[in-house]
């Protein structure tokens, strides 16, 4: 009773605050700018929250006038959208304690109402059999989060069936329903890590979690609803949404209203998944869905979000949000004749809708008819059609936005021309040929399984197309006897193959790979400190604590990147590289980059081969060969907006570590201005220095990724290479390396893990650092919160018919087991 009455506190407070903030100047002056520019502000969007009466009128005249505009744009005049789906509710166990929620249950709970701990594989098959029976073509995973974090019964459960996580048992299980039924999976379990998301792509066709509120207070003072629920953070679930928006999966997400939020706050998360999406592409839809109490818990004496607010909200999410993007309310939390005026508020799309089972997350409230959505939605002047879990714009580019694995499945389901669904189509089972390879119940189901790899063709005869280009069958002829041989045009033909003919390239190079470092695919354990925070919030004993846990962790190696603070001296790199080796002596110390390097020379005022000698001495036992980008002084001019050293700049240090005993990676960014000839000419530069040197012990080629850049970079360089354009660079810097490097990384936090497996299958060796972050500090990286793990590795290794294999910097194999 104590705990309902500080919630019934806390959103009685909100609620005034709410109201304190607005009075009809604010209004008055935010309505007439939305109405002369169709746009508003943080401030603007804060105010339009209360629009009431003839205010509301104008606001929904604006909201509906821009959804138009928008479907006009998308040629779908006229036209909302829903989804017909299955819910399959996985676990109703969880480690959060949302106050407003019923579908979350105790272990004891269950039991009472005979409720198993998780779904078992035949139940999920049979539910999904009968909704693929009446039409459904999505299936929605829903559960708890994490459960085993906090119920010893889920974990015991998870261990006893072989499964090390609840996401684990979900990607097994979509794979299960995706290959038995070929029903769409969207997966909805809560907060992912990026490592897990990549895990999951294979499997899903979208993915999705509610942002619900960018409200902190409420998730880190006793009586908000989130108090005492850990996958609530709002910093946290934002981060989900931007790893999604990385790893280039159609999401969904939305704000929950009415759990005590203010409007100030109601507006700031619909302008931070904005953000999110302008940055990632990723949101494909934003659900408004409003506040429904329940009974038998802490809100359930809160009244439920009155409907002219709520329609006011609506509205400005469309506003927000802008015309082209897709804006949900969910058709069974307000009544009937209440759907014709969120129609007004600008909505078009209902979310899903299924003929089979209830919203386990709202379950005293049915869902719609499709008749009667279909006739209310006429009512409104619109059309109602089905579409798929991917939305139509993530079809467009299905290399880009779904895993080989699943495309198949979503494409024909597609109506080929709108790319909403074929309403006449029926999902099928996939054939015996593309599932993989366990049995039926038979366990964990491997998600990344070996039917989805590119095949590994080991015979360059066997992989020539039959209708090649004649220029890319002679060079291959050639590099088959010595793939270093060919002339620069040769390399510039095949880093241009596509289709076939780059399937032939990537044969043969797969096959040099295979001839010059074996068949293990390795990586190293590793941790990145990012040393611009160095006597900052970096201090010396956090360093000793951090590289302290990396050890522990299982670490071989530290990474150092980033320039120290220009209010120190010059010797504070030196000092940050004696810090950590003080705290882990028998670690490699991989640190600072030709930058960096300069740098500290020039701020101590000695040469760059003493400072790479005080490095030295400090304990750094290799460089990264990072800041290459294009070896091209007009590609570098173009791109850098200053930040780029001069092409002989990052060579001069480069060779001089390499003459002081310092090995070093050499890379390259690709994908944005540079021309084949220009990429052929930086690998030439790259073999000359390691003819002279020898100090090159691997190549990395990074692609672009215009979320990783300034603005103003992205408005030169464009939206970066496909994955063929990767598959291409990798098996041309395999064939015209060899001899000279011999290894070859996949960039996997640019790639993605289903980019790093195509690029592994055709050319590249090396899986490169797991970049672990620890519970200490996990910012303290500089790509903080993209871990992978041993198993990650043995996953993909296992689809390419490899092994996987710990090392060290220098290559050399570790002896243990997987981690």
């Amino acid at each position: 009773m104590r705990n309902a009455r500080r919630v019934r506190l806390l959103v009685r407070r909100s609620n005034m605050a709410a109201s304190s903030v607005l009075n009809p100047a604010p209004l008055t002056d935010a309505l007439a700018r939305l109405e002369h520019t169709g746009e508003t502000d943080l401030a603007g969007a804060t105010a339009l929250f209360g629009a009431r009466g003839n205010n509301l009128d104008r606001l929904l005249t604006v909201a509906s006038r821009l959804r138009d505009e928008g479907l006009a744009r998308a040629s779908r005049e006229g036209i909302i959208t829903y989804s017909k789906k299955v819910f399959l509710p996985v676990t109703q166990l969880c480690q959060d304690r949302c106050h407003y929620c019923v579908f979350v249950e105790t272990p004891g709970g269950l039991l009472k109402k005979g409720i198993p701990t998780y779904l078992s594989p035949e139940e999920i098959l049979r539910i999904a059999r009968e909704g693929a029976a009446l039409g459904c073509k999505e299936a929605l995973f829903t559960l708890g989060d994490r459960p085993e974090n906090r119920w010893p019964v889920a974990r015991q459960w998870l261990e006893d069936h072989g499964y090390a996580s609840t996401l684990d048992y979900v990607g097994a299980m979509a794979e299960l329903v995706l290959t038995e039924t070929g029903l769409l999976p969207h997966l909805n379990p809560g907060v992912m890590s990026f490592a897990e998301l990549q895990r999951l792509r294979p499997v899903a066709a979208s993915m999705g979690m509610m942002l619900e509120t960018t409200a902190t207070r409420l998730w880190s003072q006793p009586g908000g609803v989130h108090f005492g629920s850990p996958d609530k953070d709002p910093a946290l679930r934002m981060r989900v949404i931007d790893d999604a928006g990385r790893s280039r999966i159609p999401f969904t997400t939305g704000v929950l209203l009415g759990i005590g939020e203010n409007y100030a706050e109601r507006a700031e998360a619909l302008f931070a998944i904005r953000a999110s999406h302008q940055r990632y592409g990723q949101v494909q839809e934003t659900i408004v869905q409003n506040f429904r109490a329940k009974p038998h818990t802490a809100m359930q004496n809160e009244s439920d979000l009155a409907l002219e607010e709520y329609a006011a909200a609506v509205a400005v999410a469309r506003i927000v949000m802008g015309p082209d993007h897709s804006i949900q309310a969910p058709p069974n939390l307000s009544e009937l004749p209440e759907l014709l005026l969120l129609v007004r508020a600008g909505i078009d799309d209902w979310g899903g809708v299924s003929p089979l089972t209830p919203d386990h997350v709202n379950p005293e409230r049915p869902w719609p008819e499709l008749q009667t959505l279909a006739e209310l939605t006429a009512q409104a002047g619109f059309t109602l059609r089905e579409r798929l879990t991917a939305h139509p714009a993530y079809l467009q580019d299905q290399e880009t936005w779904l895993d080989a694995r699943v495309a198949p499945a979503v494409t024909a389901l597609a109506d080929p021309v709108s790319l909403l669904a074929d309403e006449g189509a029926r999902v099928r089972p996939a054939p015996p040929g593309a599932r993989g390879p366990r049995p039926l119940s038979a366990g964990p189901v491997t998600v990344l399984v070996a039917a989805t790899a590119p095949p590994v063709d080991r015979g360059v005869t066997a992989g020539l197309p039959r209708r090649a280009d004649p220029t890319i069958v002679s060079a291959l002829a050639r590099a088959s006897n010595d793939p270093a041989s060919l002339t620069d045009a040769d390399y510039c033909s095949l880093l241009t193959a596509r289709g076939d003919d780059l399937d032939a390239v990537t044969a043969l190079a797969d096959e040099v790979r295979s001839a010059a470092v074996g068949d293990t695919l390795t990586y190293v354990v590793n941790r990145n400190l990012d040393s611009s925070l160095y006597k900052k919030s970096l201090t010396d004993d956090m360093v000793r604590r951090l590289v302290q846990e990396a050890v522990t962790l299982g670490a071989t190696e530290i990474c150092l990147q980033g320039p120290i603070d220009q209010a120190l001296p010059g010797t504070a790199y030196r000092d940050l590289a004696r810090a950590v080796r003080a705290a882990g002596p028998n670690l490699s110390l991989h640190a600072y980059r030709p930058t960096e390097v300069l740098d500290g020379a020039r701020r101590m005022g000695v040469s760059v081969e003493v400072f790479l000698e005080e490095l030295r001495e400090a304990g750094v036992t290799s460089v990264p060969g990072t800041g290459a980008r294009i070896l091209d002084g007009g590609v570098r001019a173009m791109l850098s907006e200053r930040t780029d050293l001069p092409v002989d700049e990052w060579i001069r240090p480069l060779k001089a570590a390499h003459r002081a005993g310092l090995r070093s990676t050499a890379t390259i960014v690709y994908g944005h201005v540079e021309t084949p000839a220009q990429v052929i000419a930086h690998l030439r530069r790259l073999t000359r220095i390691q003819d002279e040197t020898g100090g090159f012990t691997e190549f990395i080629a990074m692609p672009y990724v215009p979320f990783d850049v300034p603005s103003g970079v992205r408005a030169v360089a464009g939206e970066g290479p496909g994955l063929e354009a990767s598959r291409a660079l990798h098996a041309v810097a395999r064939l015209m390396l060899h001899g000279r490097i011999n290894h070859v990384q996949a960039a996997w936090t640019k790639l993605g893990f289903h980019g790093a497996k195509a690029v592994l299958a055709g050319g590249a060796d090396d899986f490169g650092g797991l970049l672990l972050d620890g519970v200490i500090w996990p910012e303290a990286g500089a790509e903080a919160y993209r871990e992978a793990t041993p198993r990650d590795v043995q996953r993909i290794a296992t689809a390419l018919g490899r092994e996987a294999g710990e090392r060290t910097t220098s290559y050399a194999l570790v002896q243990r087991g997987l981690v």
